[in-house]
């Protein structure tokens, strides 16, 4: 069973607005967005378990860049993230009617091939279920069986929405990369030393590093 996953990515200069922090000019944050996003993309590319990645997006840099890691691009409607990712679900169950679905978000660096899989198999036994961040209070990923509805409720609280609208909380360890997202400088400190190589050339080229983040 190959899972269709959507990914949506920002592209914009609002991309990582909490990373101005470090400081970071809108350029550096969109480089930064684009590294977590070719990351991400890259460990679920390599994922036997993983059919097709639909990326969401309004960015021409970011979905040629995805492209060429094999992502179908999907424009984003600009309607925010819930609808984007709506709308990468509903092409998914188009063109793979019988296929479960999820929806990863693109802030993950760290993601690696090997924490999709683990979480994955263990969606596959929920009609629906998602992944809390490290946090616990938002979300990095939703999945549905084929048939099965799912609604994004990404934003503030978005564990608990997902939580009280039926989706199971999966057990992935705190250790799991599919939970390490990355908003702010701190959680840019605590995945430097593991990103991926995407990653690690931004950071060198821009200057921003763990202990700007600190």
């Amino acid at each position: 069973m190959q899972w269709s996953v959507v990914v949506p990515v920002k592209g914009t200069d609002l991309s990582k607005s909490r990373l101005a922090e470090l400081p970071a000019t809108v350029l550096v944050r969109r480089r930064l967005a684009l590294a977590f996003a070719l990351d991400a993309v890259g460990a679920l590319s390599a994922s036997a378990l993983v059919g097709e990645i639909i990326v969401v997006t309004s960015d021409p840099e970011s979905a040629a860049a995805l492209a060429e890691l094999g992502a179908r691009i999907l424009a984003d409607p600009g309607e925010g993230l819930n609808v984007a990712i709506a709308t990468g679900l509903t092409e998914a169950r188009r063109r793979h009617p019988g296929a479960p679905v999820a929806a990863i978000t693109a802030d993950l660096p760290s993601l690696t091939t090997a924490d999709v899989d683990s979480a994955l198999r263990a969606a596959a036994e929920h009609p629906a279920a998602f992944v809390a961040d490290f946090e616990g209070v938002g979300t990095t990923t939703i999945t549905a069986r084929p048939g099965v509805s799912l609604v994004p409720q990404f934003g503030i609280g978005s564990a608990a929405a997902h939580a009280a609208a039926g989706l199971v909380p999966l057990e992935v360890p705190l250790t799991s990369t599919l939970r390490r997202d990355v908003d702010t400088p701190s959680d840019l400190s605590s995945v430097d030393a593991t990103a991926g190589e995407h990653t690690r050339r931004a950071l060198r080229a821009e200057g921003p590093t763990a202990a700007d983040a600190g």
